[in-house]
């Protein structure tokens, strides 16, 4: 490690998404503790640059990391790295989605090895209970729900465009609840709060199962609400909650299914009724037709609609565990994390590779 702590905060390559791990006020108390930050510029993050520099931190052009950014630093992001450069060399702090199996999982992790780099997933930064520490989970959980609920009114717009939450949330008042009733699975955890929260302001009757409910499936009870929200993180393979033979049966009155995990194209796919995401452009998608449809809302940056609120809070989370990454004693959640992708590549490359 350097002799000074660096932190390279890159831009976002998908346009949608707007959020930061770290916001400029956070940043600053990292400078002032002797870190140094380097941001990218960036077209659409919610937060300027000249904020971040404002508060001592350092500036660069978008995607400069790859040529630019020392090897020592650690760069900073929060969804799927560009193309280029095809080996990575840095160590890499973000969501990679590459551990449960997903279909770009091999070719990310190959990346990594041929250039000898690291991917701390955000994932798995977790306390010694498997609780994790910074995520992005209440507002998931709030910004699907709410597309669920427009959605089954009939006022689902798109392309989406991000929202402030006062304004998201005058539109779900601004419409009869019509009767309708919602069911979110996993409702103890961060998303599942999110989505009830989401539910209750749109006027929404909400069911709440935790995990006693998914041990006992209720299928049929299951069907009797009108929204299904899947808020359930799960780390091994359990029984669907949702099948295609259920849909095709056209029983009960579901007819939007907000899906806030998207582990689509995994074992751990717990609604196997759709094999592909959604996106801003078009959020819903169609499973079922006639006379009672089936949508679906798989959109796997929700987030960013409420880019600041969700950025805020992300940032909070993870500044301490940002202070800690440049301890000089290990941290033992960095452990953890560093870990699971030592397993990965181990399963990708044999052992001898992987260290």
């Amino acid at each position: 490690m350097a002799d000074t702590p660096q932190l390279w905060m890159r831009s976002e390559t998908r346009p949608t998404e707007r959020r930061a791990p770290l916001t400029p006020d956070d940043a600053g108390l990292l400078v002032r503790q002797g870190v140094r930050i380097t941001v990218e510029d960036s077209g659409h993050r919610v937060f300027p640059l000249d904020a971040y520099a404002a508060a001592g931190c350092r500036t660069a052009p978008a995607g400069s990391w790859a040529q630019a950014a020392p090897g020592s630093a650690y760069v900073l992001g929060l969804k799927e790295l560009p193309p280029a450069p095809e080996a990575l060399h840095h160590r890499h702090v973000y969501f990679g989605h590459a551990y449960k199996g997903q279909p770009q999982a091999p070719g990310l992790l190959r990346r990594f090895a041929a250039g000898g780099g690291t991917l701390l997933d955000l994932e798995y930064l977790a306390d010694a209970q498997g609780r994790r520490l910074a995520a992005f989970g209440y507002w998931a959980g709030y910004a699907g729900a709410a597309l669920a609920a427009l959605q089954a009114r009939g006022r689902l717009t798109a392309p989406l465009v991000p929202t402030p939450r006062p304004e998201l949330d005058a539109r779900l008042r601004d419409a009869p609840a019509d009767g309708l009733r919602a069911l979110v699975i996993g409702a103890e955890g961060r998303s599942g709060r999110g989505a009830c929260d989401a539910l209750t302001t749109a006027g929404i009757a909400v069911t709440r199962w935790g995990r006693g409910a998914t041990r006992r499936l209720d299928r049929a009870a299951l069907l009797d609400h009108d929204i299904l929200v899947n808020a359930v993180l799960t780390t091994r393979p359990v029984p669907p909650f949702l099948t295609p033979a259920d849909l095709e049966s056209g029983t009960g009155r579901l007819s939007v299914i907000a899906d806030i995990t998207c582990d689509t194209g995994s074992e751990l796919h717990l609604l196997p009724v759709y094999d592909r995401l959604t996106d801003w452009t078009a959020p819903a998608r169609r499973l079922r037709g006639g006379a009672r449809p089936v949508d679906v809302i798989a959109i796997d940056n929700l987030p960013s609609l409420l880019p600041a609120e969700a950025a805020r809070a992300f940032s909070a989370d993870l500044l301490p565990k940002l202070v800690d990454l440049h301890s000089p004693a290990p941290d033992p959640d960095w452990l953890r994390c560093r870990a699971a992708f030592t397993t990965a590549m181990e399963a990708l490359t044999g052992p001898d590779r992987a260290a």
